[in-house]
């Protein structure tokens, strides 16, 4: 039987305490280049642009693929992204 994979620097928290910051971040990053719900879900492959929505609200957590994308489309690294101590560049 496979044991689940954690997310590095995650650890044994529970998901409320963890990633606090995280939907905080991606309005950040989002707003700062000009993007609608809509268009960044177009980006990232999204069916529908309420997940993102859940996302910044902090009603849904990201799976590791989603993190990834982000970071990868917005030039961030996932520990920035993760971490509530990091801050954006």
């Amino acid at each position: 039987m496979c044991q689940p994979r954690y997310l590095a620097g995650v650890g044994d928290m529970g998901q409320g305490e963890r990633m606090k910051r995280f939907g905080k971040k991606l309005r950040t990053l989002r707003q700062q280049r000009g993007l609608t719900l809509r268009e960044l879900a177009a980006m990232l492959d999204l069916g529908a642009h309420s997940h993102l929505a859940n996302l910044e609200t902090g009603k849904n957590m990201p799976t590791a693929d989603l993190i990834l994308k982000i970071a990868e489309l917005f030039d961030v690294s996932t520990d920035q992204l993760m971490k509530d101590e990091l801050d954006l560049d």
